[in-house]
């Protein structure tokens, strides 16, 4: 017992002895960062602010005539199709037996005009969303491509794009209507330079 007490008495006076050493800092010691002073700014209105930034930002003539420069010129140039649009029952996609012949006289003209491509539109009636109709006008557009190179043409040939409800041929509020708007679309896609 004598001996933890004399290791405990070593320990404190050990520790005492660190810590004494120690000086003690007055506040007025220790150095200060020194602080910039920023010059004092005149406070704007935003109004002048805003259009300080806008003078920034505007386009000179010759930058402006540098980004059209930049422009890509079409790649192909579209042509009026010369083929029927194919028709879809309401809300499906599936390539209806009629639709058939109009997509076997695409596949045998895209197989003689080696050079073209085509691009497929699909289109919906109005009903439903516009998220759900360009959905819907889109698996109608693959369908059709699907079609196509089942037929023998490279997938390459064949562009796509959905339309939903937003180009209809027809705007009355009839079946007969709507029928109408439920459809694939063929567009020529000759290369620009021909």
């Amino acid at each position: 017992m004598k001996n933890i007490l004399i290791i405990m008495l070593l320990a404190y006076g050990l520790l005492f002895a660190a810590c004494s050493s120690k000086q003690a800092v007055k506040p007025e010691q220790i150095a200060q960062p020194e602080i910039q002073q920023q010059p004092a700014v005149q406070s704007k209105e935003p109004s002048q602010r805003i259009a300080e930034i806008r003078q920034q930002e505007k386009i000179t003539d010759q930058e402006l005539a540098k980004i059209e420069a930049k422009e890509e010129t079409p790649k192909y140039k579209e042509e009026k199709s010369m083929f029927d649009d194919i028709h879809f029952d309401y809300d499906k996609y599936d390539i209806r037996p009629e639709a058939q012949s109009t997509l076997q006289a695409v596949s045998s003209w895209l197989l003689k005009n080696l050079s073209v491509k085509i691009l497929v539109e699909g289109h919906c009636d109005e009903r439903g969303t516009n998220e759900y109709n360009l959905a819907l006008a889109d698996r109608r557009a693959k369908a059709a491509r699907d079609y196509l190179v089942a037929l023998g043409i490279a997938s390459d040939r064949i562009e796509m794009v959905s339309y939903g409800e937003e180009k209809p041929l027809c705007t009355d509020q009839t079946e007969d209507c709507w029928a109408r708007n439920r459809r694939a679309h063929f567009v020529i896609l000759r290369e620009a330079g021909k």
